[in-house]
């Protein structure tokens, strides 16, 4: 065993895994001190030694570790990103569009809102926000209190989705803006 275990690298890495074990059991063995163990097995005969090791398959090559946790983290990376897009999809409760008028010309968009217990989402679909231009989006409830549901940049002709947030009830809500940073309106809808 010795002879096999100088020449076999991954014997080795195993005999070194289980080491601390051995180790363990070695200690309940001297605990249990009073327990007579029995005579020995009897040796195995050469002749069936010789059979089993010319019988015995070739041991398959060990894949690297790093391989394996490779493989693993990928699993995992995928089977979360799968929950997340189930989760963000079948999760968002009803969707009711609104009518959204764009008081610039270049802009077309349309909006859905998503009630939710903590508030709502503003879906923003649209095409014509001025590319890199920082736009901000407001929710005005029943009382007249303007509430921030987020910022976007425009993207010119590209179509853009935003998923914007404010703690405004659904029911509370009467007004969505999205204003340019000079303070015009370029968006609202009556909701």
């Amino acid at each position: 065993m010795h002879d096999h275990l100088a020449g076999c690298a991954a014997c080795r890495a195993d005999l070194e895994e289980i080491a601390p074990v051995a180790g363990l059991l070695g200690g309940a063995r001297d605990r249990l001190g009073d327990l007579d163990p029995g005579p020995p097995p009897p040796p195995l005969p050469d002749a069936l030694i010789a059979e089993v090791r010319a019988t015995a398959p070739a041991p398959r090559p060990r894949r690297p570790r790093r391989v394996l946790l490779a493989a693993a983290a990928a699993g995992v990376l995928v089977a979360g990103g799968a929950g997340y897009a189930v989760g963000t999809t079948a999760g968002q409760g009803p969707r009711e569009p609104v009518a959204v008028r764009a008081l610039d010309p270049a802009v077309r968009a349309s909006a859905d809102l998503v009630p939710h217990t903590w508030g709502m989402e503003v879906v923003l679909t649209a095409t014509g926000f001025a590319p890199g231009t920082a736009y901000v989006v407001t929710v005005t409830d029943d009382a007249g209190r303007v509430v921030g549901a987020g910022e976007f940049l425009g993207t010119g002709a590209a179509e853009m989705r935003c998923n914007l947030n404010s703690s405004v009830l659904r029911a509370d809500a009467s007004l969505v803006q999205v204003t340019a940073p000079d303070g015009q309106v370029v968006l609202d809808a009556s909701v």
